[in-house]
């Protein structure tokens, strides 16, 4: 029997809602690179959303999204701050790096960066002799499940306009952030308190796709060049816009990201009844137990999981991870399985 897997929210294809659209719109003709009727559609359905006049743009997936915004914004000496959980400085593979802009990371214990840790790395780069760090890192939610209140985003985002700092906003899951029970922030909030965020539509029932929404309109000049340069401007733009279209049509968006968290959380639950621990505060999508490492093999058998962390020489942490579309019957499984060991 094939294991199931609760490693990522991307393993399965995509809403059959999503499928069923691009179906019906096969062999419609549309022109190309983003700027179609679709793309248009899911632009106009974000607006409204956010109640802003941003300007959107498609592209395929969040490492091209995040390596395009911040290469585009960035002056050549210019660096950016991130956690160092952050997904750029440790899952990218040198993405960033690679365009010539350093990371400066800063140690966080939940993953979310305050004014403090930023302003640290402000102090230690004094002059010409350094990179000058000019745009701040996030992700709502983080590469460790946690997410940002609307006081915690407000307090950075002040915090960066003072110190005339971008403030980019990594949203790969963001539908998992904003419809958390931990969670006050609003996609409009997203809007109004960062300078460029993108949403996720690969881990939330999208085939692929993220939209890059871009607050401050200076930041716009020029950008389709960086997105053509980098690769990311696609032919047939019109199928990351007809996802989205989709996304946003009826809150299916919202929907799909709440489904996700209830399912981690009925996981995280049954695992504190079991009087098991977690990394972080289960908030998202995404649960962090410490579990016994005999108790990790036994559950390997039947189901796939990172190992996340060494906790001690007899335990450690793993990384749950439920999607739109995860059977409620295998969070019971893999219950039942811990209650049987």
């Amino acid at each position: 029997m094939k294991k199931y897997s609760f490693k990522n929210d991307y393993s399965e294809g995509a809403h059959p809602s999503i499928l069923e659209r691009l179906i019906n719109t096969n062999l419609e003709q549309a022109i190309g690179y983003g700027e179609d009727e679709f793309c248009n559609e899911a632009r106009a359905s974000i607006k409204e959303k956010i109640k802003k006049e941003a300007a959107i743009h498609f592209v395929s997936g969040g490492t091209q999204a995040n390596q395009i915004v911040i290469s585009s914004i960035l002056r050549p000496h210019e660096s950016v701050i991130a956690a160092e959980s952050g997904h750029i400085a440790v899952h990218e593979t040198g993405a960033i790096e690679a365009t010539g802009h350093k990371i400066n990371t800063a140690s966080t214990s939940n993953g979310k960066l305050t004014p403090k840790e930023v302003q640290h790395v402000l102090d230690t780069h004094t002059d010409e002799h350094m990179v000058k760090p000019k745009l701040v890192y996030i992700s709502n939610s983080t590469e460790i499940g946690s997410v940002y209140t609307k006081e915690e985003l407000t307090t950075l985002y002040t915090f960066c306009k003072e110190k005339n700092l971008y403030l980019f906003v990594d949203g790969a899951r963001l539908a998992s952030a904003l419809t958390s029970s931990k969670s006050d922030v609003t996609l409009e909030d997203m809007a109004n308190l960062s300078d460029v965020f993108y949403i996720g539509g690969t881990k939330n029932g999208a085939l692929i796709g993220e939209a890059i929404v871009i607050n401050d309109l200076k930041l716009d000049e020029d950008f389709r060049y960086n997105i053509k340069q980098k690769g990311g401007m696609l032919a047939k733009g019109r199928l990351i816009g007809i996802q989205f279209a989709e996304l946003f049509k009826n809150d299916l968006f919202f929907e799909l990201g709440k489904y996700a968290n209830n399912m981690a959380q009925k996981l995280a639950e049954g695992l504190s009844n079991n009087g098991y621990q977690f990394l972080t505060e289960p908030s998202s999508n995404q649960i962090f137990p410490i579990l016994p490492n005999q108790l990790i093999e036994k559950l390997q058998n039947d189901f796939e999981f990172y190992v996340w962390s060494k906790i001690d020489e007899n335990n450690s942490s793993i990384r749950l991870v439920t999607s739109w579309s995860t059977p409620e019957e295998k969070i019971n499984e893999f219950l039942e399985k811990i209650n049987k060991i």
